[in-house]
């Protein structure tokens, strides 16, 4: 019986990688776009456009007209469709999940409180069943990220179609992310005791960061030959080499975070979350924060906010001249819906062009990949997707490709599998 269980599980996991394709392979060949209207992603819109890549590079993006010759080139006509940048999720535990009820598959958190040591991308699993299912509504890259702890470890830009995560990677170990904790809310009068507590036991974590910071911000400067790795992962910091991304919400929170970290010396700083940053765009301004945006698709989290307010807080940061991307903060299977919380965002103020920056351009910056992804322009790497209708409309998003680095993407996942094979057998029964 033993063995006759663990065939039957060894065939059950083999059943399930199977249903991942394979990776492209590398481009071998140059291809031409013909014929779409092209979306660059830094706000400029081309009809009638045309876009080459070889050696997975683009070569050209702009009108039909000025295309190069079309000999030697795969051309593929998509005349009437759209082409975008390849979306980028920031924040996000794709790839280091799978299913949240088994334990064996969520590798996304360490035990400990400081881990500035732990790194996102040894964990990132290529062979997950999500990620097709993400890449399919036009998503091609993510930032990989810990959780847990005050200093969860550092993240790293990932792209979702790689046989590894060396083959995956775009940018190792891109900043650490500092969960600031959160300043208590006054509850009710019996529970007092309970948030003395929480007061002394906030002081005691904010004592100990200090600490951290001091003893890592000394050991960057001394020679080189010691090894702690704690602390040699916090270097990158006082550099300019790694950027810290402070996860907060409240406008108390997020002023203290940001004034820490220069008071420590921070080079380059993120805020996460930010659903009070609207309260203070001059601040973010003043110092140079972007911000990743989260919970669009949410309802607000005190009663007398707008009950619209976190759809609009992309348009706040707008106008507020904020440099912001989206993220989408729900369950691993809904990271799909990525483009939709950008067509929200259109909704509530934003125009097209600027939700798609959004979720392309603009986090490329934040993440400081934009050298290499997040706009359609010569000599970045050719990803980017084709749909028959609006990326950012649920109504009419629909992939029919995609290009990671110049490689055609095999856009099948589980889920397409089971709906055409259930969608057979009901068929062959009417």
């Amino acid at each position: 019986m033993k063995y006759t269980f663990l065939t039957a599980v060894l065939f059950l996991t083999l059943t399930t990688w199977a249903q991942v394709p394979a990776p492209a392979p590398k481009q071998t060949k140059p291809v031409l776009l013909t014929g779409a209207t092209l979306h660059v992603g830094n706000g400029s819109v081309i009809e009638k456009a045309a876009v080459a890549f070889d050696k997975g590079k683009i070569t050209y993006a702009g009108p039909a007209s000025g295309a190069p010759a079309a000999t030697g080139y795969e051309v593929v006509e998509v005349t009437g469709q759209h082409i975008y940048p390849g979306l980028i999720q920031p924040n996000t535990q794709l790839g280091l999940t799978d299913i949240s009820s088994v334990r064996a598959t969520r590798d996304e958190q360490e035990v400990g409180v400081f881990n500035p040591n732990v790194r996102a991308l040894i964990a990132y699993n290529t062979d997950s069943d999500v990620l097709p299912t993400i890449r399919g509504n036009g998503v091609l890259l993510v930032q990989a990220t810990p959780v847990g702890g005050t200093i969860s470890g550092s993240s790293s830009v990932m792209q979702l179609d790689a046989w590894n995560w060396e083959d995956a990677v775009i940018k190792a170990d891109d900043g650490l992310h500092l969960n600031w904790p959160t300043i208590p809310r006054p509850p009710q009068p019996d529970a007092l005791p309970n948030l003395s507590e929480l007061l002394t036991n906030r002081e005691r974590t904010l004592r100990e960061l200090q600490q951290l910071f001091t003893e890592a911000a000394a050991f960057s400067q001394e020679a080189t030959g010691k090894q702690n790795l704690k602390l040699s992962a916090l270097k990158g910091l006082f550099d300019g080499s790694k950027r810290l991304y402070i996860h907060a919400d409240g406008a108390k929170e997020i002023v203290e975070g940001i004034r820490f970290a220069k008071r420590n010396g921070v080079k380059k700083i993120v805020l996460v979350g930010g659903y009070d940053s609207w309260k203070i765009t001059d601040f973010l301004r003043e110092q140079n924060v972007p911000v990743i945006i989260s919970g669009i698709h949410a309802l607000p989290s005190r009663t007398v906010d707008d009950v619209d307010l976190p759809y609009k807080l992309p348009y706040l940061l707008q106008q507020a001249g904020i440099l912001f991307g989206l993220q989408y903060d729900g369950a691993l299977h809904g990271h799909r819906n990525l483009p939709f919380i950008a067509g929200t965002a259109v909704a509530y103020g934003l125009t097209k062009e600027q939700a798609l920056a959004a979720v392309t351009a603009n986090t490329a910056k934040i993440l400081g990949v934009d050298q290499l992804t997040g706009t359609i322009e010569v000599g970045k790497d050719a990803n980017l997707v084709v749909s028959s209708g609006d990326l950012l409309d649920m109504r009419t998003n629909e992939v029919t490709l995609a290009y990671i680095q110049g490689r055609k993407i095999n856009l099948t996942d589980k889920q397409k599998t089971l709906y055409q094979k259930f969608k057979e057998k009901y068929e062959a029964q009417k």
